[in-house]
């Protein structure tokens, strides 16, 4: 018969009120891992599925070595269990791949009863991320939008589309270049940040006033908009 205060585990307590507070833990370090994660993101938009992501795995993984403790038997049945799983996702910047794998490694230390290396480890870490972004070693240039186009080649109007995006753009670098309309034209993708006296509107309207200038588009997003 279930007791209300205790819980029947294979780990080294019965008590469910320790089993609540690890969880909780582990729920309150991944949260610090996912804020820490929102502040310090740079790049067109950040996807709010993975930010909650890093809370989740902390709970399961947490949840996971309650559910193990010290039973060998165990450990390979969930083993066997979570083989059946395939994680297709792909992470562009491998500091995805390190916030999530902190969030793991925060849940198996608070599963484990490893509780002040949860703590000072996760905040080690979020300490270690902030200091990075606020160091040299940090973003330098942070960019708002993608400018899409094609050009004749050898077009008499590269140098004024070149004076056009000096005048609009306080920043903006060449992310691809490639041949279209076999060989004739290129076309061009430039991450682009306006300087904050100029509008999108004026932009694109000085833009389309190149009649050499085809397939024209810009997608401006905020760092914080989501996906």
């Amino acid at each position: 018969m279930f007791n209300s205060i205790t819980v029947q585990t294979a780990t080294e307590t019965e008590s469910i009120y320790i089993l609540i507070f690890t969880i909780a833990l582990a729920f309150v370090l991944s949260t610090i891992l996912a804020v820490v994660y929102q502040k310090t993101f740079r790049g067109l938009s950040y996807s709010r599925n993975y930010v909650q992501s890093i809370v989740l795995i902390s709970i399961i993984s947490a949840v996971v070595i309650q559910s193990v403790g010290d039973s060998l038997s165990r450990g390979i049945g969930i083993m066997a269990a979570m083989s059946i799983i395939r994680f297709r996702t792909n992470f562009k910047d491998p500091r995805d791949t390190l916030f999530l794998f902190a969030a793991l490694t925060a849940g198996i230390s608070c599963g484990a009863y490893a509780f002040p290396v949860a703590i000072v480890g996760t905040l080690g870490f979020s300490l270690a991320a902030i200091v990075l972004y606020y160091s040299p070693l940090g973003p330098h240039s942070y960019f708002d939008g993608m400018l899409r186009f094609n050009l004749q080649i050898n077009s008499s109007q590269q140098k004024e589309l070149e004076l056009l995006m000096h005048e609009f753009c306080r920043s903006f670098a060449l992310v691809t270049l490639r041949e279209i309309a076999q060989g004739q034209r290129l076309d061009y993708a430039y991450h682009v940040k306006l300087r904050k006296e100029k509008s999108y509107e004026d932009f694109m309207a000085r833009l389309k006033s190149i009649d050499d200038l085809q397939g024209l588009s810009l997608m401006m997003q905020e760092s914080t908009v989501d996906i």
